[in-house]
């Protein structure tokens, strides 16, 4: 059955390579940004001040952008695109609509909130001041994710992958066009911030540029009002869950940039996390992102739409989604091992330098130990999540989020009270990942009542095999060669080695095993 079913996944693989390598550009600049912020900024308040203001506008992004919107827009306007192309145009018209005035009036009242906020302290607040010069970012990156979802629908990936390439040089020229120019730093973060509203408005025209290739807007929506009110009823309880995701990825700032917020008391006891804590935690989740997004979203993304076409047939679905679980799997659990041994030497080669000291990568390090061990189980959640959305069921996903929501705000407050201090929000984080996509696959079965076949769990071993390789070689490797006294130079060169031994592992491991997952992660049939 498998071997059938190629054919028919043949765009899966290519798609999942164009997204994988427009990524993995985009964040590779990504860490270029955010090494030019830690060493001209260091991990202090500064920092950990423009981290959380641009953690606002990405909410959003997530919840109305990538998050419900998308989630709820596709599988519509892919139906009604191959059914009635011109309903189509007059779907997108008028959810694009509606997005534009709901975030543009959502943004000026932000505004209006924040400016009186600002105006009622005696001494402005850093994160508000940042927060209000980035607020605008905050429609333009929706408007970019809704129309990235109708170019999917086109089996065009490649614009709406790139568009964050936009906005990491963008972030990168203003960091050291103007490091000469200002010696008050928060000026200098000014213009940072007003280079990403600008890479916002160059995003939107890029992408209706690539999107006027494929289709474009009309002026009549009538026929479109019954499937905007279907978007919405699907759309409702996920904005519930994906919103109290959101509040609990807010709350986790909050928990971070206590300190700058509010001051160094917590209801009169010393709070435990620094100014810097904001930013350091920020710069893990930059290095774990790595690898999720490069393959386990980048994975996700190119699934959705053809889990969407094949959701009538019960056979190319299931096949579909055990290739998907059977790949994230592949890539998703070395990664894990890899993060967890070179964690110390990649955050001193990313970050160190300048106002960056060896220190302070230190405890993005340890930081990275905690989110590192779950890696698979944030890609895997993403796969698994896109299943239940090409189905219709909202509300699965939506339920098990808030109860890990839930878990992981209390394991936060909890563990940073503990000697692991701000680790604590990375292992929370990991522990809630892993619970949420086994609760997930579990409840899956009422529509594949057996995803996890023998073919899955037997490549799941293989891979299980390959990693314990692989982590026992990288880790002797970096413990022989490498500590923290060790030079940026060291550390680049014991890195490099680290992760080709590790892709080295694997890939003759998987050629000698003759695994197909191996051909379908970089894009080629089997």
């Amino acid at each position: 059955m498998e071997s059938c079913n190629m054919t028919t996944n043949d765009n899966l693989e290519k798609n999942t390579r164009t997204n994988s390598v427009l990524t993995l550009v985009s964040r590779c600049m990504g860490l270029v940004r955010d090494g030019a912020m830690s060493r001209i900024f260091g991990a202090g308040a500064f920092a950990s001040a423009f981290y959380f203001a641009f953690l606002i506008p990405n909410l959003f992004r997530r919840l109305f952008g990538e998050g419900a919107l998308s989630a709820a827009f596709l599988p519509i306007y892919s139906k009604l695109h191959s059914e009635n192309p011109q309903r189509a145009k007059a779907f997108a018209t008028l959810t694009v609509a509606k997005l534009v005035l709901l975030l543009g009036t959502l943004t000026l009242l932000s505004e209006l909130a924040l400016w009186l906020l600002i105006s009622m302290q005696q001494e402005p607040n850093a994160s508000l001041q940042l927060t209000m010069i980035m607020l605008p970012y905050m429609p333009l990156v929706c408007l970019v994710a809704i129309f990235g979802a109708m170019l999917h629908v086109h089996d065009s990936f490649g614009p709406t992958a790139s568009a964050p390439i936009i906005l990491n040089g963008f972030m990168i020229a203003a960091a050291y066009g103007f490091v000469s120019i200002f010696d008050n730093p928060f000026n200098h973060m000014v213009w940072i911030g007003l280079s990403v509203v600008l890479a916002g408005i160059v995003q939107v025209v890029w992408s209706l540029l690539a999107l006027r290739k494929h289709s474009w807007f009309t002026k009549e929506t009538k026929s479109a009002q019954s499937d905007i009110k279907k978007m919405l009823r699907n759309m409702i309880p996920m904005v519930l869950g994906l919103g109290t995701l959101q509040i609990n990825t807010l709350l986790d700032g909050v928990v971070a940039n206590w300190s700058n917020l509010f001051g160094p008391s917590f209801f009169g006891y010393t709070y435990p996390l620094g100014d810097g804590a904001m930013a350091s935690l920020t710069w893990a989740q930059r290095l774990y992102q790595l690898p999720l997004g490069v393959f386990g979203i980048a994975l996700a993304t190119a699934i959705y739409p053809l889990l969407a076409k094949q959701v009538n047939d019960a056979a190319l679905f299931a096949s579909t989604m055990r290739r998907g679980l059977r790949t994230v799997i592949f890539i998703g659990l070395p990664a894990s091992a890899g993060l967890l041994f070179v964690r110390d030497p990649l955050a001193m080669v990313v970050f160190q330098g300048a106002n960056f000291t060896a220190s302070d990568a230190m405890i993005v390090g340890s930081i990275l130990l905690g989110y590192a061990p779950a890696v698979w189980a944030y890609s895997m959640t993403q796969v698994v999540t896109k299943g239940y959305y090409a189905k219709n069921d909202t509300k699965t996903p939506v339920k098990v989020a808030i109860f890990c929501v839930c878990l992981n705000f209390l394991l936060n407050v909890t563990l940073i009270w503990t000697p692991l201090g701000i680790s604590g929000l990375a292992w929370s984080t990991a522990i809630c990942g892993v619970i949420q996509v086994c609760v997930l696959l579990i409840l899956f079965r009422r529509y594949i009542p057996i995803l996890i076949d023998r073919n899955v769990l037997k490549s799941w071993f293989y891979t299980a095999m390959l990693t314990l390789i692989l982590g026992v070689s990288v880790g002797l490797l970096v413990q022989m060669t490498w500590d923290q006294t060790s030079s940026w130079t060291d550390s680049l060169f014991v890195l490099f080695g680290a992760v080709v031994s590790g892709i080295a592992i694997m890939v003759l491991g998987a050629i000698a095993l003759k695994r197909p997952e191996l051909h379908w992660s970089i894009g080629r049939q089997r």
